[in-house]
């Protein structure tokens, strides 16, 4: 094992099948995005990092797509919510012949919204459960204000006695600040035992993983607390605000780390970032510019601002904006320049050339050193299929010219400004394509003369 935070004997259980209402949303609850990434898939992100034998995710009736956004993970189906202990008991299956030795083995419990949840977190939990010889180590923190969380009551020792949840909790309860995330490391030897002995008499009438606590105190096995001090790692997202909570919470991590890395934010509240950002260094991003998935930036990159990049790489030295838009399959070279409201769309622009501003490059090749004046188009979609444009290098492509896909402009030609270019253009050659300039001297005033007075006919009939 090679993971800094691998651990053996480690299986974990991700509980994804809650609907989330109060989402307002025919999506699952753990698939909504943070950061550009379905929030489940943060979960399975870190889970990885301790190289577990097995990962279950959990999912509800007709969850198709959240199986589909947690291949290869398995699955189990819990055909009715039943509440988190009957959860959990849903992956009973996909866990059959875990652990496979009497060696110390752990379930790591951990909800699917935690989007916040770090690798290091779920390692030391399950490090405080081994360490203390515990049945079970829960993952609590102290959240200041009122909340509605479940309260985790502890004995003078230290151990944890009983998770009381709000809807149960009475008033000396309720004074307790010591939150239960709801995630937890189970001694896998006994998890399924402790599981069965749990009943639904309560408020909710269902059955609760927190009274595992509870019974296996009773049958004399102890159970711990893993307090953290950050309460992001652990809080889930019930609804939008918290969605947007969560977001800003991630933006200042990817923020902070991009800095860290040897890049300039010189408004970071008004950059947002994605999961996957590559950001090399002395990288200077400017105000205002949003990074969506897949996007890796070289050393040396001007960003400016009002930008938006989706799906593309920036090589070493390039610069990229304002208000440009690179679209997924852009590929800038080095020292490129894309300027003011230019749109690349699958399209590699090579080192050193330059689109400058008000231009679409789609489905395209600009080669190193080519120029493209304003207001440039490559007319890539015939309105049923996308075609090719290759334009040289040291190619100058003058203002306002349409280039009609399929088509070739060669190496360090020259295309008069105005053009519509629908063949190809040999190397070193100039092309100009426009109709016959007709100048009739003095029409304009005649021709004033006469629309004037139709104005002033309209206006007297009243039209």
């Amino acid at each position: 094992m090679d993971q800094p935070l691998a651990l053996p004997g480690v299986a974990v259980v991700v509980l994804g099948a809650g609907l989330g209402t109060r989402m307002k949303s025919a999506l699952p609850k753990v698939l909504h995005p943070v950061a550009g990434r379905p929030m489940v898939n943060h979960v399975l992100a870190a889970a990885a990092e301790l190289a577990p034998e097995r990962t279950v995710v959990v999912v509800g009736p007709g969850m198709d797509n959240l199986v589909s956004a947690v291949a290869p993970a398995l699955t189990a189906l819990q055909e009715n919510p039943l509440g988190t202990a009957h959860a959990v008991l849903a992956a009973r299956q996909a866990l059959d012949g875990f652990p496979s030795g009497k060696g110390p083995a752990d379930v790591v419990i951990v909800f699917g919204d935690a989007a916040m949840i770090g690798a290091r977190t779920l390692h030391d939990l399950v490090a405080a459960r081994r360490a203390g010889d515990a049945a079970i180590a829960v993952l609590g923190v102290r959240v200041p204000g009122e909340n509605r969380y479940g309260r985790l009551v502890t004995g003078p020792d230290g151990d944890l006695e009983r998770i009381v949840e709000f809807r149960e909790a009475r008033d000396v309860d309720k004074a307790i600040n010591l939150y239960n995330s709801g995630m937890m490391s189970i001694d896998a030897h006994v998890m399924f035992e402790l599981l069965d002995a749990v009943d639904n008499d309560n408020a909710k009438g269902e059955f609760y993983l927190t009274d595992i606590v509870r019974i296996s105190r009773a049958r004399g096995r102890r159970s711990t607390v893993l307090e953290i001090d950050d309460p992001e790692d652990l809080v889930g997202a019930d609804d939008r605000a918290d969605l947007a909570r969560f977001e800003a919470a991630m933006q200042r991590r990817l923020r902070v780390r991009a800095m860290a890395e040897g890049a300039s934010l010189a408004a970071p509240e008004t950059v947002f970032l994605s999961w996957d950002t590559r950001i090399g260094r002395d990288v200077t991003i400017e105000p205002h510019v949003v990074i969506a998935p897949g996007v890796t930036i070289a050393d040396n990159v001007v960003i400016r601002s009002f930008s938006h990049l989706e799906g593309a790489s920036v090589g070493e030295g390039a610069t990229v904006g304002p208000y440009a838009r690179l679209r997924p399959g852009a590929r800038i070279g080095v020292d490129a320049h894309i300027g003011n409201f230019v749109e690349i769309k699958n399209a590699t622009v090579e080192a050193g050339a330059k689109a400058n501003h008000l231009s679409y490059i789609g489905d395209a090749r600009v080669g190193a050193g080519a120029n493209i004046g304003a207001g440039t188009i490559t007319c890539n979609y015939d309105g049923y299929l996308k075609h090719h444009t290759d334009i040289g290098a040291g190619a100058f492509i003058g203002s306002n010219t349409a280039l009609v896909a399929p088509v070739r402009v060669g190496d360090r030609a020259i295309v008069g400004a105005g053009s519509t270019i629908s063949r190809d253009v040999p190397a070193d050659a100039v092309v100009v394509e426009r109709s016959e300039q007709v100048v009739r001297e003095g029409r304009a005033v005649s021709l004033r003369q006469a629309k004037a007075a139709e104005k002033a006919r309209i206006k007297k009939e009243g039209r």
